[in-house]
């Protein structure tokens, strides 16, 4: 099976560190309980732990949950720390953090090379 993101109602990644061991009731129960949305739509809810280079996916397909989960052989994500919040995401930004760039724009102040005279 081949997902299409852009077919998907929304795209929701729950920012901070989540138990990986927990399955789909469990990760069913935190979309739920902890943020109060629906996980029986047809919406993809991504799930980072400790260690930042694999997560879970949960996803309704209409007659059941799918559990996805990846392991990124070299590298890491550049997930959102902040625990207690969840981000809506568009399926470019899902396809941005799966190639391992970040979610929010940083710019770096330049600090030119001091010359010693």
């Amino acid at each position: 099976m081949m997902l299409n993101f852009t077919q998907l109602n929304q795209i929701y990644l729950v920012c901070g560190k989540t138990d990986l061991r927990k399955g789909i009731d469990g990760l069913a129960e935190v979309v739920a309980s902890d943020f109060e949305l629906d996980p029986y739509t047809k919406t993809l809810f991504l799930f980072c732990g400790t260690r930042k280079d694999r997560f879970k996916g949960l996803l309704w397909d209409g007659d059941g949950f799918l559990l996805l989960y990846k392991r990124l052989e070299d590298g890491r994500l550049q997930w959102p720390t902040n625990q207690a919040a969840v981000r809506k995401l568009h399926p470019k930004q899902l396809e941005r953090l799966l190639s391992g760039w970040s979610l929010d724009a940083t710019i770096h102040k330049y600090q030119p090379r001091r010359r010693d005279k």
